[in-house]
């Protein structure tokens, strides 16, 4: 549904994109990380035809955004960067306008998605006396309309309190599961990456350091956190069946493992076991780990 391939970009002599490839399956909700200035918006706003990149191309549903912005961009809907608004007019009046820019105005579609994004009861108020959570909101209904087969979201959650993150969570997982919407946003809440994408990539100075599945983030070594008294014996009994003793408290164990061996040949060997738990690797863990590194091994290919 979206091919980026080899963008290269530069802003006053320095690099802001360096050779940015990445795909997003349709139906799939891809995920775009990076530190401040790690070129997120940037890729974002080649994507939506508002900044020419010096080299590379980008595809959206088979149309080339730089020679066929148009039928391209019919495709896309976006909250990109702050959504600004006519304060003075309601949510109601913003959309009429905002929406008549790029085609026509349905008023019955609008009123079936301002119902979906929860602003029913505030659509005719003033956008002024509008929360940071509802403009969010509108901002969304705006890029619901018409029905798009991308959206695309720059930190839609940042400066949203824990209720209204969960609501925007739960609403970008509906799409896709009713509508089979594709999802490209931006992000640096980890955490809500980790609950919500199917894969990620992650930039670091322009440069793409990393694209894999979420859930293949933890690797393929076991890894436990462990309470073992004595810890001598017990070392030696984790040695003798090829596993490590990564620090005190955690070892990993040899890949095919089956973890109840251990556990069998240290109770035999009177070993007390007070915890002996799996560790999975968060999405942060991974993150923080390869910024320390700068990069990762490539992932394995579908």
């Amino acid at each position: 549904m979206l091919e980026v391939s080899g963008l290269w970009k530069q802003f006053g002599g320095k690099p802001a994109l360096e050779d940015v490839s990445f795909t997003v399956k349709k139906g799939e909700i891809y995920g775009l990380l990076g530190h401040n200035g790690a070129g997120k918006s940037t890729t974002l706003g080649i994507i939506l035809g508002m900044v020419e990149p010096q080299q590379g191309s980008v595809m959206v549903g088979g149309f080339d955004v730089g020679r066929e912005r148009a039928q391209a961009l019919r495709k896309v809907g976006a909250i990109f960067e702050s959504p600004a608004f006519y304060e003075y007019l309601s949510g109601w009046e913003n959309l009429r306008i905002l929406t008549s820019y790029s085609g026509g105005f349905n008023k019955d579609d609008a009123r079936e998605v301002v119902e979906r994004v929860g602003l029913t009861k505030r659509i005719d108020s003033k956008v002024r006396t509008y929360s940071h959570g509802m403009r969010q909101r509108l901002a969304l209904a705006q890029a619901l309309l018409p029905e798009p087969e991308v959206l695309l979201l720059d930190e839609p959650t940042d400066g949203l309190d824990p209720e209204g993150i969960h609501w925007f969570r739960e609403f970008i997982l509906g799409l896709r599961r009713d509508r089979g919407m594709t999802v490209l946003f931006n992000s640096h809440l980890l955490g809500e990456v980790e609950i919500m994408c199917d894969r990620v990539a992650i930039l670091r100075e322009g440069r793409r350091i990393y694209e894999g599945n979420v859930r293949e983030l933890a690797g393929d070594v076991p890894v436990f956190n462990v309470v073992l008294d004595p810890w001598d014996k017990a070392c030696e009994i984790i040695h003798a069946h090829g596993g490590e003793i990564m620090e005190p408290g955690k070892v990993s164990l040899p890949v095919g493992l089956d973890p109840a061996a251990i556990v069998d040949a240290l109770v035999a060997s009177h070993v007390r076991i007070r915890a002996f738990t799996p560790v999975r690797k968060s999405l942060e863990d991974f993150y923080m780990e390869i910024r320390r590194n700068g990069s990762a091994d490539p992932p394995a290919t579908d």
